[in-house]
């Protein structure tokens, strides 16, 4: 099924773009040229490729996870650009407009 400009047309509109004649022609282009892509991947036997649910093995897989002290809070406040004692001081954001 290949992308026609009247296709282009009617996703411009809903999505309420404007593109001139050029540029419906290049999205018609690069449209088709994506369809033609993907229908050259789907003619890839995979039937004999497991699914995979992440690439490159889980996170945090390369090492144990072992408790280790915090630093010392003196360390940890010292970037704060403002602070209350041993809080941080932020703006209020709920209850304001």
């Amino acid at each position: 099924m290949a992308v026609t400009i009247k296709d282009v047309e009617h996703v411009a509109m809903l999505a309420r773009l404007e593109f001139d004649e050029a540029k419906k022609q290049q999205l018609v282009k690069d449209l088709n040229a994506m369809l033609a892509y993907i229908d050259k991947l789907n003619e890839i036997d995979t039937t004999s490729v497991e699914p995979l649910v992440q690439v490159g093995g889980a996170p945090g897989a390369l090492r144990d996870d072992e408790a280790r002290p915090s630093p010392p809070q003196d360390d940890m406040m010292q970037n704060a650009p403002e602070r209350s004692g041993p809080l941080f001081k932020v703006p209020k954001v709920i209850g304001e407009r």
